[in-house]
């Protein structure tokens, strides 16, 4: 009996230089996803843990205007410092500017200012959120008006330090909390759920039996081909509002056609009752995303060996025994592959939804969630977290689909 022995084998220089080559070629590719994907990945992560609304995306800064008022004795400069924000403070602020020509400072100086010739130097150690406060100086000028024309075209220099919330590393997990917090979340689980599945499932059978349909060759099937993908290729914008107007509860030829065959005897809002809106967006999906589905299936039955349809033919097979045993074991590698990528991409899916509802009528998603926390409530925090949780979400779904359902189906 003989044992084999592993021998580990050196590289050679050649493949040593192969594989330097190949690892270069693919940098580009490499830092290109990292900054197109990794890092803004890590950004909604970061801020998912920040307690950070629209108006802390801009760090505070000292804002001064500039501006002569009065005339005569009353002739002044005034500075106008404020703060931009609200809440956070800012620190070691210095205003620098250079007083017009002509112009002479009368009495004192507000505290914290210095004037040298026609230097004008003020420091402050902190101003607190919302500060708002003018800075006066009685002045004399030989020309008023001119004093006034070159005070608005000087522009004074102003300088201070803020804490930035999104560098800083103060972190909290009421975002998270905020999101789970009640039954809201979980009906807007349910609901994305819903749309995704069916959505998803309905745009797979659409997409199946089109491909059956136009698997045969007659007259006409490269036009009735090209206008099944009209749903797919037309802009989103266009057919949302198409379907607005057909299903219209007041002006709708669908309500009307409905009311004229006797099938219903008012109107119905399509998409703004419940649960009926949901069925109506899910329906929309499915209508809109069926061509893609149609396309790659149409294209797996045509490469198909024919011979096994021939030889069960001979054998008595009837059409639905030809498709069931023959046609779908070749198509399931397929139908897992267009399955993968409907769910995540319906899953995603926020601009039909808020095309057709704005997410009211119980079609709130949770990408249409993540609109709503970071945009109409101002809490970028909450709406990253938000957006934390969809990307779990996909990556669990991800997980199980390679763990089981790709196993099964030899991908």
């Amino acid at each position: 009996m003989t044992q084999e022995l592993d021998i580990p084998t050196a590289k050679t220089p050649l493949a040593k230089r192969e594989e330097k080559l190949a690892w270069g070629l693919l940098a580009p590719t490499l830092i290109s996803v990292a900054l197109v994907v990794i890092l803004p990945l890590i950004a909604i992560f970061w801020i998912s843990f920040k307690p950070i609304t629209l108006s802390d995306l801009r760090p505070p800064v000292p804002i001064v205007k500039e501006a002569v008022r009065g005339s005569g004795e009353k002739l002044r400069i005034e500075y106008r410092l404020r703060n931009s924000s609200q809440t956070k403070p800012i620190t070691d602020i210095s205003i620098v500017d250079e007083l017009p020509k002509g112009v002479q400072i009368n009495g004192e100086v507000p505290e914290g200012c210095v004037v040298n010739d026609r230097a004008l130097n003020c420091a402050f150690d902190q101003i607190e959120g919302g500060f708002n406060q003018k800075l006066i100086f009685a002045i004399s000028a030989a020309d008023e008006d001119l004093a006034e024309e070159l005070a608005e075209d000087s522009e004074p220099t102003v300088s201070g330090r803020s804490e930035n919330i999104l560098t800083n590393f103060e972190f909290t997990f009421d975002n998270f909390v905020r999101v789970f917090d009640g039954s809201e979340f979980f009906g807007v689980l349910g609901v994305t759920l819903f749309y995704t599945i069916f959505g998803t499932i309905g745009a797979l059978v659409v997409g199946l039996f089109a491909a059956l349909l136009l698997n045969k060759s007659f007259r006409g099937q490269g036009i009735l081909r090209g206008l099944y993908l009209f749903p797919y290729v037309a802009p989103v914008i266009a057919v949302a509002f198409s379907w607005l107007i057909l299903f219209d509860p007041f002006s709708g030829s669908a309500n009307a056609l409905l009311i004229q065959m006797g099938v219903s005897e008012q109107a119905i809002n399509f998409f703004g009752e419940r649960p009926l809106a949901l069925v109506t967006v899910t329906v929309f999906e499915i209508w809109r995303y069926f061509p893609l589905s149609f396309l790659f299936i149409l294209a797996r039955m045509q490469s198909i060996d024919s011979d096994m349809y021939e030889a069960a033919d001979m054998d008595g097979a009837s059409p639905f025994q030809k498709f069931w045993y023959l046609s779908i074991p070749q198509l399931l590698g397929i139908l897992s592959v267009l399955f993968l990528l409907r769910f995540i991409w319906t899953f995603n899916k926020f601009d039909d939804i808020f095309l057709l509802t704005g997410g009211n009528a119980g079609t709130r998603t949770l990408t249409v969630n993540v609109y709503e926390q970071a945009f109409a409530i101002s809490n970028i925090g909450a709406g990253a977290a938000v957006a934390v949780v969809i990307f779990c979400c996909l990556l669990l779904f991800s997980l199980f689909f390679f763990k089981f359902m790709s196993q099964e189906e030899g991908l």
